[in-house]
C-alpha cells in the first residue's frame, strides 16, 4: 500500500533514492520496482532485516530492472551518513511525526537531497489523527509512538525553513481511517474484536481486489478524512544566498563601465 504519489517522482533508471524511515519497505521496493538504486534508512535493525532479505528475493525473482539495488543502513534521520547532495529523491513516509527533533530531521533532508531534487514527506493528517488521540491514550502514548499532529502548514513552513521550495500535496487512504477511529474506540491492541476484524479484512480486500467502488470512495473521501498528507518540495537548484548575491545584467554592465 503506497501513500506517495510515484507519478510525481519520475524515477528511471539509476535514479538514486533515499526511502527515510522505511519500516517494511514499501516504498522502497516499488522505487526500485522502477530502477531506482534505493537505499532504506531505519534505526530498527529488525525491519532492515527484512527488507533486505525481500530486496534479495525480489533480485533473485528477477524482479528488479538491471542496474536496480536495495541497500540498507541503520542510522539516525537527524544525522544520516551520506554526503550532501548524495540522492535524487527522499522519501520520508510516517516519520517525522515519531522524530522529537524534527526540524533538525528536515534539514538533513535537505542536505542529502542533490539541487533540483525532490522530497516526498508524508505525515498522518491532522482530523483523523485528532480523532485518534481524543479516542485513545494508547494509540500515540506508547514507545516510540507519535510525538505530535501536524497542521499541512506546520509541515510546509518546517519543510520551508530547512531551504525546501514547497510544491503540491494530497491526501491517502481515507478508508484506513475509519478503521483507526474504530481501533481506537475498541482499543488498539485488540485485533480480535469483531468489528475490527471484519473491517480489517475489508481493508486487505480492497488492497488485494482493487475493486472500482471503494477506489472511487477513497478517492472521494481523501480531501476530508484522509489518513494521510502527503508534501512534495523540491532543493533549489542554487541556494537562496547565492541567487540573491549573484549580479543581475544591469549590475554587470555599471562594474564592465
Amino acid at each position: 500500500m503506497l501513500t506517495v504519489d510515484f507519478r510525481r517522482l519520475f524515477i528511471r533508471d539509476g535514479t538514486r533514492v533515499l526511502d527515510l524511515g522505511c519500516g517494511a519497505g514499501r516504498h522502497a521496493f516499488e522505487a526500485a520496482r522502477r530502477g531506482a538504486r534505493v537505499v532504506a534508512l531505519d534505526t530498527d535493525g529488525a525491519e532492515l532485516a527484512r527488507v533486505a532479505a525481500i530486496a534479495a528475493a525480489m533480485d533473485e525473482a528477477g524482479e528488479l530492472p538491471a542496474g536496480a539495488s536495495i541497500a540498507t543502513a541503520a542510522a539516525d534521520a537527524t544525522a544520516m551518513p551520506f554526503p550532501d547532495g548524495a540522492f535524487d529523491i527522499v522519501i520520508a513516509a510516517e516519520v517525522m511525526e515519531h522524530i522529537r527533533p524534527d526540524q533538525q530531521a528536515m534539514d538533513e533532508v535537505y542536505r542529502v537531497l542533490r539541487p533540483g531534487g525532490v522530497a516526498a514527506v508524508t505525515v498522518p493528517a491532522w482530523l483523523p489523527e485528532r480523532v485518534c488521540w481524543l479516542l485513545s491514550d494508547d494509540y500515540h502514548n506508547v514507545p516510540g509512538g507519535h510525538l505530535r499532529i501536524f497542521t499541512r502548514q506546520e509541515l510546509e513552513t518546517k519543510l520551508r525553513r530547512a531551504g525546501l521550495d514547497v510544491g503540491g500535496h494530497h491526501h491517502a487512504h481515507a478508508l484506513h481511517s475509519p478503521y483507526w477511529w474504530l481501533k481506537c474506540a475498541v482499543g488498539v491492541h485488540d485485533d480480535r474484536h469483531p468489528l475490527a476484524s471484519a473491517y480489517h479484512r475489508l481493508l486487505v480486500w480492497d488492497i488485494m481486489r482493487k475493486p472500482a467502488v471503494t477506489q472511487l470512495a477513497d478517492r472521494a473521501l481523501n480531501p476530508l478524512i484522509g489518513k494521510s498528507l502527503v508534501v512534495y518540495a523540491t532543493k533549489p537548484a542554487a541556494p537562496a544566498a547565492l541567487v540573491a548575491a549573484r549580479p543581475t545584467a544591469s549590475e554587470k554592465v555599471h562594474a564592465a563601465a
